[in-house]
C-alpha cells in the first residue's frame, strides 16, 4: 500500500520518461539522479523454509518492491535494519559461507552496520553484479537467517535506505508468515507444538458459563466473602472518615469514588487494627483487611495502612462494570454495591512486577498507570529495570553522559552522540534521530491501517517504538511518590556487570570528552573476546578497575538521594547480574588491568565475577538494607553467597538443568523470589500463532500458565517442553521444596521484558490478563491442587469474561487523566464449519462473538449453529466495542489462475483478503486494486 504522503511525480514527456528509466536501469547509473522515493519501496520478510537445516538457520524471502513509477533501484544504495535473528551471512564457518554465497549470487552482501560491530544492527548492500530493480518490479531475494522465525515479530525491522552515503530515509516494511505452511511454522524437527487456529481454539475452549459467587467475582479471590443481601449506595460525595494515619488512603478512596459517581451516598469509614487476625490463627495478618458493607455504610479495617488500601481496592471491584461504563459516559449520581462481609490477607509478602524500560522506554504516565493497576490487583513490588545494553533511563546528577548519550538511540554508525539503532527503534516516529521521512503517525507506519495492538502490528516494523527516553530526577521522584501512595515499593535494577553497554559506552564518551577516567568501566587494552545473547561484544564492566566501583558508588549514592528527596524508603536494590556473555574463561582473560592488579591477577572469570558481585552488593547496601539479583549471581553449585541478598531464579526451562534452583536456594536457607520463565514471563508470546507478538525461548505463556502456576510445586506444570513434547512429569533428581524451605520463599514476580514492548498498548496486551493470574497466585492463600485446578480455571475464565474484562474496559487510574481503559488481550474465538453451519465458542464465557461471511457485515453469534456456507470469519467483541483479531474458519487459500467473484474471501501469504471486483485470479501482490486487505 502506498503511503498517502508520497510526493507527486513530475509531469514529463513519454520520451523523457523512457530515457530517464533507461538510464536508471543501467548498472551504476542511478547516482546520475533518478532514484526511487524511499517510501515507494516496500521490503517484505517472510520465512519460507525451516528445513534447510535442522535448527541452525532458516531460509527466508525478502521481497523488495519498487513501486516508484519512474526510477529503478540501482547500485548506489545501502539498506539498514535490525534483526533479532542474525543474518546467517555474518556467521563464521560453513553456514556463514553458504549464506554469503547465496547473497553473492544475487549481487548482495550483508554485514554489521555500526563501527563497533556490536549488537543487532545490519546493512544490506548491492555489489557490482546486482541487477537494478526496475520501476514496478518485485524482486525476491533468498536470505538465510539464524535459528528460526515462527512469529512475525521475529522478522527484521526498522528499515531505511541511504543513497550515495546520504541521510537514510524510512523504507516501509512488512512481516508475513503463513500459519498453514509447516515449513514456515515448524522451527525444526523437534518442534511439535501445533499452530493455533480456529479449530484448536474450539477444542481448547472448554469453560462453561457459571453463576459467580461474590467471592468469585473478585481478583484475586479473598479468603472469605459472604453476600448478606441487598445493596448500599455510595458516591463521590460519600463522607469518608479515617484517622490521621490513613489520610492518604482516604484521599485515594475519595478520588476513586469521584471517578465513578458524583452524588452523595452512604458514609465510608477507614480504620486500623494492628491485631487484626483474618485467618484466626492467633497472629495478626500483615496487609490484611476486613470489609463490611451494610445498610448504614461501608467500614474497612486494615491491619496496617496497606491492608486498608487493599480493602479500598476490593470495594472498587464490587462496583458493577455497568456503573463504570456509565461514569465514563458522564452520568451517574451514586453506585450500588452488594452488602457483604469480606476478610482477606495475602499468601506472600512479595508480589512483584518487573518492567523493563531499557530496551524500550515508557513514559512516567505509563508506569504510573501500571502502578495503579498493580495496587488494584494487590501487587506490591515494582522491580524497575532502568538500565540495559540498549538504554540507560535515569538521570544521574554529575554523569550527564548516561542520559545525554546512553538514553538515546539514533542512526549514528560511529555512536558519537548516541547509541546506534537497536531492537527496531530509534526515537519512535519523532525526529532528531538521523532517519528522515518516517511515517507521520501510527496509521501510516502501519501501512495505512490504524493499529489496534491486538496482536502483531506492522507499525512495530516501521519505527514505532520508544528507543530513546529517560526519567529526570523529578520524574523518578514523582513515580516513587505515586507508588508509595499505593503501597507499591519500587525496587530499582541497576544491571551489572553484563547487559551494561549503555553505561559502558556512556562512560567512554565521558572519558573522550574530559580525559577523566575516574568512572571508566572498561580496560581499553582488554583483548578479551565475547559475544552476548543480543550479539554485543562491548557491554561488560571490568571488575579489576577502581573506577568501576567508583561509578557504582556514585550511581548508588545519587539513587539514594532521590528516594530521600521523595521521602520514600529505599529498601532493596536489584543488582542485575544476568547473562554474562559467552564462556567465563573469556570474560576478562585478555585484560592487562586484571593481570596487573594484585587482587585480581590469576583469577578465573568466575572468581572475578564473584569478586565483582561481593563488592557491588556491599556498595548497594550502603543505600538499601537488602539486595536482589538474577540467579546467575549465586549459582547453587558455587560457593558465593551474599549478605542480605535474594536471588530471582528464572531459567527453569524444562531440560536446561536449572529446574530446581529456586528450591535448592530455599532449602539451604537463602531467601528466594520466584521468577520462573516458564510461567511468569509475560512478554513471551501467548501461543503459537504467528500474529502473537513476543518471544518463545522458554515457553508460550498465557493467563492459564500464570493462573495454574504452583509456587511450592512448580514441577506440577512440567507436563511438556517448550516445543510441545511430553515430559512425563518431573525428573527424580529435581530437588523438592521442604517445609523449612517454604519459609524462605519471599514471593513471586512477573516479568515484562521490553524487546517487543514498543508501545504502551503492547505492554498492556502482554500483561493482561496474564498479570491477573500472577496476582491470584501471589495473593490467594487457597492455591488449588493440580486435581482441583481445572474447576478453578473454569471459574477464573468466567470471572474474567463476566466481570474483570468489563471492569478493565472502563478502568480509570486514580489520579491520572486521559488514559482510561486497559488494552487487555481479547481472546480469539474458536470455530468450525460443518454442513455449511458455523459453530463457535470463546475462552471466557460472557464475551460476545460475532461472525461474517464477507468481512464487512458482522452479526452477533447467538450460541447455536448458524448457516454461513463454506466458510466464515469470527471475532470476539469486548463491552467497550474493541474486537479481537479476525479468526478465519475454513477460508481457502488463494489459487493462481482461479476466477474469484467480488466479495470472495481468500488467504494469501498468511494475510486475509476480500475480492473487491471480479478477477481472473491475479494475486493481491500483483493486482492490489482487485483485493482489500482484511487482516
Amino acid at each position: 500500500m502506498r503511503p498517502s504522503t508520497r510526493r507527486p511525480a513530475a509531469v514529463v514527456s513519454a520520451a523523457a520518461l523512457a530515457a530517464a528509466c533507461a538510464a536508471a536501469i543501467a548498472p551504476g547509473s542511478a547516482s546520475a539522479g533518478c532514484r526511487p522515493d524511499a517510501r515507494d519501496l516496500l521490503m517484505t520478510y517472510q520465512p519460507v523454509d525451516h528445513t534447510v537445516t535442522d535448527g541452525a538457520y532458516h531460509r527466508a524471502r525478502l521481497t523488495l518492491a519498487n513501486r516508484d513509477g519512474r526510477c529503478a533501484l540501482g547500485t548506489d544504495w545501502a539498506m539498514y535494519y535490525t534483526a533479532v535473528r542474525q543474518p546467517a551471512a555474518v556467521l563464521a564457518g560453513a553456514d556463514g559461507d553458504a549464506a554469503r554465497r547465496l547473497l553473492a549470487d544475487q549481487g548482495l552482501t550483508v554485514a554489521r552496520a555500526d563501527k563497533a560491530q556490536s549488537g543487532d544492527f545490519y546493512v544490506l548492500k548491492p555489489t557490482g553484479s546486482f541487477k537494478p530493480v526496475a520501476p514496478g518490479e518485485r524482486r525476491e531475494i533468498a536470505y538465510d537467517s539464524e535459528l528460526w522465525a515462527t512469529h512475525k515479530s521475529d522478522a527484521p525491522a526498522g528499515w531505511s535506505v541511504s543513497f550515495g552515503g546520504g541521510t537514510p530515509r524510512w523504507v516501509p516494511a512488512k512481516s508475513l508468515l503463513d500459519p498453514t505452511d509447516p515449513k514456515q511454522t515448524k522451527a525444526f524437527s523437534g518442534d511439535n507444538r501445533p499452530v493455533q487456529n480456529a479449530a484448536t481454539r474450539y477444542a481448547d475452549n472448554t469453560s462453561t458459563k457459571v453463576d459467580l459467587s461474590l467471592q468469585q467475582r473478585i481478583v484475586p479471590q479473598p479468603l472469605t466473602a459472604k453476600a448478606t443481601g441487598g445493596t448500599v449506595a455510595i458516591g463521590g460525595g460519600s463522607a469518608v472518615s479515617a484517622p490521621r494515619a490513613l489520610r492518604g488512603e482516604a484521599g485515594y478512596l475519595r478520588s476513586a469514588l469521584r471517578d465513578v459517581a458524583s452524588g452523595k451516598g452512604a458514609p465510608v469509614s477507614l480504620r486500623l487494627d494492628p491485631r487484626l487476625d483474618v485467618d484466626r490463627d492467633g497472629k495478626p495478618d500483615a496487609e490484611g483487611y476486613r470489609l463490611a458493607t451494610t445498610a448504614k455504610g461501608v467500614e474497612i479495617t486494615g491491619t496496617d495502612r496497606a491492608g486498608a488500601l487493599y480493602g479500598v481496592q476490593t470495594l472498587r471491584q464490587l462496583i458493577a462494570p455497568d456503573d463504570y461504563r456509565t461514569a465514563a459516559a458522564g452520568h451517574g449520581r451514586t453506585v450500588r454495591v452488594p452488602r457483604a462481609q469480606i476478610a482477606d490477607a495475602p499468601l506472600f509478602g512479595y508480589r512483584g512486577l518487573h518492567i523493563d524500560v531499557g530496551r524500550h522506554f515508557q513514559s512516567k504516565e505509563t508506569i504510573e498507570k501500571f502502578l495503579d493497576l498493580m495496587s488494584f490487583t494487590k501487587m506490591n513490588k515494582l522491580h524497575f529495570g532502568l538500565t540495559n545494553d540498549e538504554g540507560w533511563r535515569l538521570e544521574i546528577p554529575g554523569l550527564p553522559e548516561l542520559t545525554g548519550f546512553g538514553s538515546r538511540r539514533a542512526f549514528d554508525l560511529e555512536e558519537k552522540r548516541s547509541l546506534h539503532q537497536g531492537m527496531s527503534s530509534v526515537n519512535d516516529l519523532g525526529g532528531g534521530d538521523g532517519i528522515d521521512g518516517k511515517a507521520r503517525d501510527r496509521t501510516e507506519a502501519n501501512l495505512g491501517r490504524r493499529p489496534a495492538f491486538q496482536g502483531f502490528e506492522q507499525a512495530t516494523a516501521n519505527f514505532v517504538g520508544q528507543g530513546s527516553g529517560h526519567y529526570s530526577v523529578k520524574d523518578f521522584q514523582e513515580i516513587l511518590r505515586y507508588a508509595a501512595e499505593r503501597h507499591v515499593e519500587v525496587v530499582p535494577e541497576l544491571n551489572f556487570p553484563a547487559h551494561a553497554r549503555a553505561a559502558v559506552q556512556s562512560m567512554e564518551r565521558r572519558y573522550e570528552r574530559t580525559g577523566d577516567d575516574s568512572y571508566r568501566l572498561l580496560d581499553p587494552k582488554d583483548a578479551s573476546r565475547h559475544v552476548s545473547v543480543q550479539y554485543y561484544t562491548d557491554n561488560l564492566v571490568n571488575p579489576c578497575l577502581k573506577s568501576s566501583y567508583a561509578f557504582l558508588g556514585k550511581v548508588t549514592s545519587e539513587v539514594k538521594k532521590m528516594y530521600a528527596g521523595a521521602r520514600v524508603p529505599l529498601n532493596r536494590i536489584n543488582l542485575g547480574g544476568d547473562e554474562p556473555p559467552g564462556e567465563a574463561k573469556n570474560w576478562w582473560s585478555g585484560s592487562p588491568a586484571c593481570q596487573s592488579n594484585p587482587e585480581t591477577a590469576g583469577k578465573s572469570g568466575e572468581d572475578l565475577a564473584d569478586l565483582f558481585f561481593s563488592k557491588w552488593n556491599a556498595i548497594a547496601q550502603t543505600a538499601a538494607k537488602t539486595t536482589a539479583g538474577w540467579e546467575d549471581i549465586t549459582a547453587p553449585d558455587r560457593s558465593l553467597r551474599l549478605k542480605n541478598f535474594a536471588p530471582l531464579p528464572w531459567q527453569n526451562v524444562w531440560g536446561w538443568g536449572r529446574e530446581d534452583w529456586a528450591y535448592r536456594y530455599a532449602n539451604e536457607g537463602t531467601p528466594v523470589i520466584l521468577a520462573h520463565a516458564t510461567n511468569l514471563y509475560m512478554d513471551l508470546a501467548y501461543n503459537k500463532d504467528p500474529d502473537e507478538p513476543g518471544y518463545y525461548w522458554a515457553n508460550y505463556v498465557d493467563e492459564k500458565n500464570t493462573f495454574t502456576y504452583q509456587p511450592f510445586d512448580v514441577y506440577a506444570n512440567a507436563t511438556e517442553d517448550r516445543w510441545g513434547n511430553p515430559l512425563g512429569g518431573p525428573k527424580p533428581e529435581w530437588e523438592r521444596l521442604t517445609e523449612k524451605g517454604r519459609k524462605n520463599i519471599l514471593g513471586m514476580e512477573a516479568q515484562l521484558w521490553a524487546e517487543n514492548g514498543m508501545a504502551p498498548e503492547i505492554r498492556e496486551y502482554q500483561a493482561f490478563p496474564k498479570m491477573l493470574g500472577v496476582a491470584e497466585r501471589a495473593w490467594n492463600r487457597n492455591t488449588p491442587s493440580p486435581e482441583r485446578m481445572p474447576a478453578a480455571w473454569n471459574v477464573f475464565n468466567n470471572t474474567l469474561g463476566q466481570v474483570t474484562f468489563p471492569l478493565l474496559s472502563s478502568y480509570k487510574p486514580v489520579g491520572l487523566r486521559g488514559d482510561d481503559g486497559v488494552n487487555y488481550r481479547i481472546p480469539l474465538p474458536g470455530g468450525k464449519v460443518s454442513g455449511g453451519a458455523l459453530t463457535a465458542n470463546v475462552r471466557n464465557p460472557g464475551l460476545a462473538i460475532e461472525y461474517s461471511t464477507d468481512g464487512v457485515r458482522w452479526r452477533p453469534y447467538a450460541g447455536s449453529p448458524v448457516k454461513v456456507g463454506a466458510y466464515a470469519l469470527t471475532r470476539t467483541r469486548a463491552v467497550d466495542g474493541r474486537t479481537s483479531r479476525v479468526s478465519p474458519v475454513g477460508v481457502p487459500a488463494w489459487q493462481g489462475g482461479a476466477s474469484y467473484e467480488a466479495g470472495a474471501l481468500v488467504t494469501h501469504r498468511g494475510e486475509l483478503y476480500r475480492a473487491t471486483r471480479p478477477g481472473s485470479g491475479r494475486s493481491p501482490d500483483t493486482a492490489p486494486k482487485s483485493w482489500t486487505l482484511i487482516q
